[in-house]
Formats: structure tokens, C-alpha cells, sequence
């Protein structure tokens, strides 16, 4: 005879277990006051308590393996969060830029279709997600510099990028720094053009034009995210693309979705009751709608596992924001003595930033070598980071097309160059104490003494 009454009472039970779980074996034992110098300082962690477990066993309870009633609950929370209509969830932030692009190709947006050899404005200095999905297409990505110590696009540039074949613009907002938003968006508005966000390192970043606050990934046109354990909040693996465009929001299913012409959700049939009774492209009349496809798409769902720990992450997500600012502004208080040999990042104006990352470039003028100081930091158990690629076109990747017109450069990426050599960052993530941030930061001014 069973012990429980109910399905829920028994699930009640395993997650009181699994939250007892949590507290024995997986909650920090120390007091966060414990930190004692030396003690390894990560860039950026997870960060977690025995709700995201819970919500994790829960969803494994179900057994629905795919994007299921966790995937609509995050969807639509996450929508009204940052405030868009339509939220799709995706397996990584990548992915999310592979959509965003992908579904701008579409031949569904007639003029304004993005075919082979169109080009599309963006950055060398970003990571590499960002532009993989133009060149893979067949789009020609337009390399435009960038400016320090905002580390975002050089905005004064954007016309002498701009060509009759330039369709959109897409860039990242530079470890939670905006790029200028007004700029770029006039530009785009001037030329008929699609801004793509990549919000992946900006995630609760807000900025204002002409008196109106949104946050960044909703002033374009799509914007995406990252749930990636380092980023602002996580999933293990996961992503979003979201947009105020209903065309692009019907667009963004049909790519993740195998590029199927159905907007029936896993496991449910017959949703637009026009199953059996089409005509599509060349099939014979009443082929099954669920077994139509419109686009050449992907499988890029998430989970509903993955989507459970969203939900619970996304709770504590306004938390997260406040204390990266915090941990920020500590830190470059701490070092604003050292600002002759360093720059110190600075946010972009008419922005509240939702960090990602603490920026530093050595000044050249200072004598001071990059590498020997990131050394010095990773020897004192403080992790550092490169910001990502530094000049993306100095890569292997870029061997078999270095020279050819598979893309272009608007000018000169002197100053992408100067980061690629002199620029390096350090973690402010929300698990980070005053401790931490003191420690990291008496170790990088050791670092500038050498």
C-alpha cells in the first residue's frame, strides 16, 4: 500500500528531502566572512539555493524532457520582465544569435529580406556568436571600432560603414556596458535597417532615450540572452530570443522549430483547427500541417529541466542586478589610485548598467605588459578573462577567408587592436563579497607594481 495519499503529497515529500539535501551537503558551509586572502576568487559562478533543486526535481517528476509547462511559465514571466510581448526560449545564447539572424533571411520580409552578399554592420571585438551566424549564411559582416573605455561600437563610424547592400546592424552590449543605443538606432532608423541586440552579457541593463527607460534587448528589433552558468542569471545551458514584432515572432518559432509552418507546441495537435484542409508550396492538398515545413530551420529547444531552474533563477534575478552594481562600484573605488597605469571602465552615458564583467586596458604609456599582470593576478588565485576574441579577423577562423570579400572592414580597427594587446577583466558576479572585491583589487594594484 502506498504511503501517500496524493501524486502531490508525494512530491511535496521529495522535495523537502531534496531541499534538506541542498542544506547538508550542498549549501555553503562557511560564513561568507570566512574568505581569507588567497583563497581562489572565480571570474563568475552559479549561484543558488534549493529552490532552483527543487524546481529541478520537480520538473524531473514530470518526466517531459522537452520544452514544456516550466519552458511557458519562464516564457512568459521572462516576456514581461523586460517587457516584450514574445519570448522564445533556446539551448544557449548562441543559438539565440543564430535565430535572431537567421529569421531576418526569411523571404516573408519581402524588401527587406537579407539575402547572400548583404552585409550587416557589427564588431571584431565581441564574441565570435555574434557575427558566426552572417558569414555562415553567406552575409558579408561589415567590422566597424570600437572606443575605450566604453568598449562598445565607434558610433562616429556608422556611415562610413553603411552601403546599398547594408540590411541591419548587430552587436552586443560589451559585458553589460550599452552601446549607444540613440546613436544606433538612428542610424538604423535612417536606412531602413534591423537591429539585432545581443543582449547576452547586458541582461537587466537599462537606458534611456528622449525620457523613456527600457531595458537593453528591447529597443531593437530582436534582442537575445544567455543563461550560461557565468552569465547574469542560469539554466546550466539556455537562451532567449524575444521582439515586439509579431511576423518575427511567428519567424523565431518556425526556425527553432525545425522550420516547420505549424505553431502547434510539442505534444498538442490541431491547435489552428486547419490541420488536414491546405494547400503548401507543391504537396498535395490536406498534407499534414504538422509535417510542413516553410524555412530550412533547427532544433534548438530547451528543456523543460533547464527552463524549471530559469524559473526559480529569474525570482532572484532583480537581487543579482543590484549586487553586481555594487560589487562594480567597489571595485573600481578600490582602484581609481592606480588609474595613471590603468583604464577603468566607465558606463555609457544615459545607461544603468547590469555588469557583467569589470573591464581594465593597461595604459601603454605606463610601461606595464598585459600578460605579466594577468599572470601575476591568476598566481594570487584570481581568475581573469580577455575580452573574448579581441580582433575576431586575427583568428584561425579566419584563415581561409583573411583578404577575400566574405567581409569587410569600415576603416581601421586600430583601438580593437589595442584591446586584442592591452585590455583584460575580472568578475563582479552576485556570489563575489566585499572580501573578494578587496582582495581582487589589492592583488591587481600589486599586479601594476611589478
Amino acid at each position: 500500500m502506498s504511503k501517500w495519499s496524493t501524486e502531490e503529497e508525494a512530491r511535496n515529500e521529495i522535495k523537502q528531502l531534496v531541499a534538506d539535501f541542498y542544506h547538508e551537503f550542498k549549501e555553503p558551509k562557511e560564513s561568507k566572512a570566512n574568505f581569507k586572502p588567497g583563497d581562489r576568487v572565480s571570474y563568475a559562478s552559479r549561484v543558488y539555493d534549493e529552490k532552483e533543486m527543487q524546481a529541478l526535481t520537480d520538473a524531473t517528476l514530470d518526466f517531459w524532457l522537452t520544452t514544456g509547462r516550466f519552458s511557458d511559465e519562464f516564457e512568459k514571466e521572462f516576456a514581461s520582465w523586460i517587457g516584450v510581448k514574445y519570448a522564445h526560449l533556446v539551448n544557449s545564447g548562441s543559438s539565440a544569435n543564430l535565430i535572431a539572424f537567421t529569421v531576418l533571411t526569411a523571404p516573408e520580409l519581402g524588401e527587406r529580406q537579407i539575402k547572400r552578399g548583404d552585409e550587416v554592420i557589427t564588431v571584431a571585438c565581441g564574441f565570435p556568436t555574434t557575427v558566426a551566424p552572417i558569414l555562415q549564411y553567406g552575409a558579408v559582416p561589415v567590422f566597424v571600432d570600437v572606443t575605450v573605455p566604453q568598449y562598445n561600437i565607434d558610433v562616429a563610424r556608422l556611415e562610413e560603414a553603411y552601403s546599398p547592400k547594408t540590411k541591419a546592424v548587430m552587436i552586443a552590449h560589451t559585458l553589460g556596458n550599452p552601446f549607444d543605443l540613440k546613436a544606433v538606432k538612428e542610424f538604423c532608423d535612417k536606412h531602413n535597417l534591423w537591429l539585432v541586440e545581443d543582449n547576452c552579457d547586458a541582461l537587466g541593463t537599462k537606458y534611456t532615450i528622449d525620457g523613456v527607460t527600457k531595458f537593453t534587448g528591447t529597443w531593437g528589433d530582436i534582442g537575445t540572452s544567455s543563461f550560461y552558468p557565468p552569465h547574469h542569471m542560469t539554466m546550466g545551458e539556455g537562451g532567449a530570443v524575444y521582439t515586439e514584432n509579431p511576423l518575427l515572432h511567428r519567424l523565431i518559432l518556425s526556425y527553432r522549430d525545425w522550420g516547420r509552418d505549424c505553431i502547434c507546441p510539442s505534444g498538442h495537435d490541431g491547435v489552428c483547427g486547419h490541420r488536414f484542409d491546405k494547400q503548401f508550396g507543391e504537396l498535395p492538398f490536406g498534407y499534414d500541417h504538422k509535417y510542413t515545413y516553410s524555412h530550412f530551420g533547427y532544433n534548438l529547444k530547451v528543456t523543460d529541466l533547464q527552463a524549471a531552474v530559469g524559473c526559480e533563477q529569474l525570482k532572484k534575478f532583480p537581487s543579482f542586478i543590484e549586487r553586481r552594481r555594487h560589487n562594480w562600484d567597489r571595485l573600481h573605488k578600490a582602484l581609481e589610485g592606480v588609474s595613471d597605469k590603468l583604464i577603468l571602465p566607465e558606463p555609457a552615458a544615459n545607461s544603468e548598467p547590469s555588469w557583467f564583467g569589470f573591464l581594465i586596458s593597461v595604459k601603454p604609456e605606463s610601461g606595464l605588459d598585459r600578460n605579466k599582470i594577468t599572470r601575476y593576478i591568476e598566481d594570487h588565485n584570481v581568475q581573469t578573462r580577455l575580452l573574448f576574441s579581441g580582433n575576431l579577423i586575427k583568428h584561425p577562423a579566419f584563415d581561409q577567408i583573411r583578404g577575400t570579400d566574405a567581409y569587410r572592414v569600415a576603416g581601421s580597427l586600430e583601438v580593437t587592436d589595442f584591446v586584442m594587446n592591452n585590455t583584460f577583466w575580472v568578475g563582479v558576479y552576485p556570489g563575489m563579497t566585499d572580501a573578494m572585491i578587496d582582495y581582487m583589487a589589492k592583488t591587481i594594484i600589486e599586479a601594476t607594481e611589478l
